[in-house]
């Protein structure tokens, strides 16, 4: 059963679609400099971000707050 959500910016955002969004608004250069990641920084790639990213809850959560400054920014 699925459950409204309209006070949650993030409900159906996906993590790969914020990644994909910061990787197109930033680049990984500055996506690095923003959130100090070894993902980020050395030799990323989208596929091995995801995956830390959903093991390392501290990481998604600073992902997530960019996203949602990012997008609050560009409204």
């Amino acid at each position: 059963m699925n459950h409204p959500q309209p006070d949650n910016p993030l409900h159906g955002v996906t993590l790969a679609a914020m990644l994909e969004h910061l990787v197109d608004q930033y680049g990984w250069q500055e996506l690095g400099d923003r959130i100090n990641i070894r993902c980020f920084n050395v030799d990323p790639c989208v596929k091995s971000s995801l995956a830390f990213l959903r093991k390392t809850d501290w990481a998604r959560a600073k992902v997530e707050r960019l996203y949602l400054e990012t997008v609050q920014r560009n409204n």
